[in-house]
This record gives structure tokens, C-alpha cells and sequence, in this order.
């Protein structure tokens, strides 16, 4: 099979391979795209959490980012974790050189187990200017209480922060309501123009690590390939839902979910 797209993704490494920049590559090679990278971090950690962070020089990104791309055109870009405001002035520099229109942006700022992998400084510049540049951002719940500075308690208050997000001129939003307390799943697609929640029944188990670097990498892949914005993100949760309750049990803490499921092995393999 010949890959159907070429994604570029700049984020962090993960050396237990649930997260971060193995976790995308893992996706969007199961679902038939290429992937090319920019590491803006290598982490030490595992699924009880993460150790230590090593960080990439931010000129060295921005080279990743503009020698990948002379090369090789992508079709879309996936942007994960950005840990600091060098690096964001650093990606955006490149971004803007590069002129890519299809942009997701995950904001991560916390690792599964609740280590910090982002400074005060880069959250400002974050959202003043990386959030625009996005034609999509997929924040998490706490994420994007720290982004409208509001506490979000239930479907309501997810739908309130997402058009405060509005304002900063993002163009659209997917809201991962994971951390609500709840017996579904429900993630909210915002835009100018409408309102969709995608209602899934919860899957009650630990082994969640690497599920939002997953998402957006899946939704990048399914635009990548021309799906539209909806239908991406209806495909990308489906992903990322069997990935979820297929999972291979690996770890002593949060464990990765499984984003091979998708993979039809032929008969010559096995």
C-alpha cells in the first residue's frame, strides 16, 4: 500500500512509545498516511509518568521544520507539545515560510499522570498567537480552562469556553470532554457557523495514555486526505475510541492504547 498523504508533526518525544511524537507517527501510519517529523523535546517517562525533559534548541526546530518541508511537501501539520516561547516564536517563524493551511493543533500542557510540560510565558504567547495560526486546536478540558480562565463542569460551560476560544481567533474547536464525570463521552466540534457533539459511550478503563497526541493526529490524517472538518473528527474519535478498547494492558500506570487496530497484516506476514 503507497501512502494517501504526507503529514509533518512537531512535538515531544515519549520513550514509553503511548505518547507524544511515537504515538503520531504509529497513527498516522496505521491509517495510510506518511509521517514526517520536527522533535521539539525528548522526554524520559513511562506510563507511572514522566522523569525528565530534555529540550531541543528552538533554532534547531525551526530547521527540522523548513529542511523536512523543502524535501518533502506535507500535506497537513500536526503541532503537540510546545514548551516554551522560543520554541513557539521559532515554529510559527517556519510555519509562516512554509504556508501550510491545514494546521491541528494539540495544546498540550500536562502529561497523563499531571506533569507540567509548558511554562507561564509560552501560554501567553500560545494564545495571543500560535491559536490563530491553527485551522484547528483539540484542547482537553484543563487545557482549555487555563486558556478562557474558566472552570468547566458540564456540556454547557464546554460549549461557553469554546466560544470564548472564538474570540481569540480561533477558527475551529474540538473540545475533549474525557474529564467530565460521566457515563458518555462527549466532544464538541465549535465554529462561527455551528455547534456538534459527538456522544460516545465512556470505556472505563486506565490505559488512556497518548489518546489526545492521538486524536489530533488522526483528524490531521483524515484532512490531510481531504475528508472535511466533521468528518475528520468523526473518524479521528472512532480511531482513537477502538484504539481505547482494543488496548494491549501495557504498564504499571496510564497505559497506551492500541493504534494498530486499524492494521490489516496480510496473509505473507503472518
Amino acid at each position: 500500500m503507497k501512502p494517501k498523504s504526507k503529514i509533518l508533526i512537531i512535538a515531544g518525544s515519549d520513550s514509553s512509545g503511548g505518547a507524544g511524537i511515537q504515538a503520531d507517527i504509529k497513527t498516522v501510519t496505521a491509517l495510510g498516511g506518511y509521517a514526517m517529523t520536527a522533535v521539539t523535546a525528548v522526554t524520559v517517562q513511562n506510563t507511572t509518568g514522566v522523569n525528565f525533559v530534555i529540550p531541543i534548541n528552538h533554532k534547531d526546530i525551526g530547521k527540522q521544520i523548513l529542511f523536512t518541508c523543502k524535501d518533502i511537501k506535507p500535506k497537513a501539520i500536526k503541532i503537540g507539545m510546545l514548551h516554551s516561547s522560543k520554541v513557539i516564536i521559532s515554529v510559527l517563524n517556519a510555519l509562516n515560510k512554509v504556508k501550510i493551511s491545514k494546521i491541528v493543533l494539540d495544546p498540550v500542557m500536562f502529561a497523563k499522570g499531571g506533569a507540567r510540560l509548558i511554562n507561564e510565558p509560552a501560554i501567553k504567547i500560545l494564545k495571543n498567537r500560535m491559536l490563530k495560526k491553527a485551522y484547528l486546536i483539540t484542547p482537553n478540558i484543563p487545557e482549555a480552562e487555563i486558556l478562557t480562565k474558566m472552570k468547566i463542569k458540564n456540556l454547557d460551560q464546554m460549549i461557553q469556553a469554546a466560544n470564548i476560544l472564538l474570540k481569540f481567533g480561533v477558527k475551529n474547536i474540538l473540545l475533549k470532554g474525557g474529564h467530565l464525570k460521566s457515563k458518555y463521552m462527549q466532544d464538541i466540534l465549535v465554529n462561527k457557523k455551528e455547534t456538534k457533539i459527538f456522544k460516545n459511550k465512556k470505556i472505563n478503563t486506565k490505559n488512556t495514555h497518548g489518546t489526545g497526541c492521538t486524536l489530533s493526529s488522526a483528524i490531521t490524517t483524515f484532512l490531510s486526505c481531504g475528508k472535511p472538518l466533521k468528518k475528520s473528527c468523526e473518524l479521528g474519535i472512532k480511531y482513537v475510541n477502538q484504539a481505547i478498547g482494543s488496548n494491549p494492558n501495557f504498564g504499571k500506570g496510564h497505559g497506551p492504547i492500541n493504534h494498530l487496530h486499524s492494521i490489516i497484516i496480510g496473509k505473507k506476514f503472518k
